[in-house]
């Protein structure tokens, strides 16, 4: 169990250092992730999540993300809806050397649906936005699929490595209506029922362009 465990940690701990080199040498940029979920009682919880999103590994902030919610369980574990505020401050660089700062505030609503298919553990998300810019309002809608797959056990419990993907699509409720799609694959590592620790790549493709993250990301309380 032990070779097992210190096995899986070294698998994270490798693919972490092969993103941090690739990054500095290439310059895609890096997202760190914190999402929590704590449960209030058998029917409430209170979200809360902290992204740190920088142009290249660290150092050159592209995006501070700050995100909470109380939500509502519809029914046990499988189903929930939840009401929340994010506050995201953003640097965009205008030229090669100069970057803008704007605020932006947002009221969001979204239904969770959680569903396990034999060691399959797929999560699907539909959340509204309304986005408060520094200069602009806009409505957004965002539709989330992800999929984990635990190599080494037969459920997301203590010790279990395994494979993690997804796909979100944004869409705008004003034109143009194709906002952005994120697409990521990665490999995580539970440390327990509660706490797992994962790392992945994602493409952000945009209508003009797409974007190479890395995403390394810290789970604590969120089952599958």
């Amino acid at each position: 169990m032990m070779n097992t465990k210190n096995n899986c940690i070294l698998l994270i701990v490798c693919i972490f250092f092969a993103a941090v080199g690739y990054a500095q040498n290439s310059g895609p940029g890096t997202w760190f992730q914190y999402f929590g979920n704590q449960k209030i009682n058998r029917k409430w919880n209170w979200h809360n999540e902290v992204q740190y999103r920088d142009h290249n590994f660290i150092g050159d902030i592209n995006q501070l993300l700050l995100r909470t919610g109380i939500g509502y369980n519809l029914s046990e574990n499988n189903n929930n809806i939840l009401l929340g505020y994010a506050f995201i401050q953003s640097h965009t660089y205008v030229d090669s050397v100069n970057k803008i700062t704007k605020n932006e505030n947002r009221i969001f609503q979204q239904f969770i649906t959680k569903v396990q298919l034999n060691t399959f553990y797929f999560v699907n998300r539909f959340r509204i936005e309304e986005r408060f810019l520094t200069d602009d309002y806009k409505t957004r809608f965002r539709y989330f699929l992800s999929v984990n797959k635990p190599l080494n056990k037969k459920a997301m419990e203590k010790n279990a490595v395994y494979l993690s993907a997804y796909d979100e699509i944004f869409l705008n409720f004003q034109s143009p209506v194709f906002d952005q799609n994120r697409l990521y694959g990665g490999v995580g590592y539970c440390f327990n029922n509660n706490v797992r620790v994962e790392t992945g790549y994602m493409a952000q493709m945009f209508k003009d362009r797409t974007e190479s993250q890395f995403v390394i990301m810290f789970f604590n309380n969120l089952p599958f």
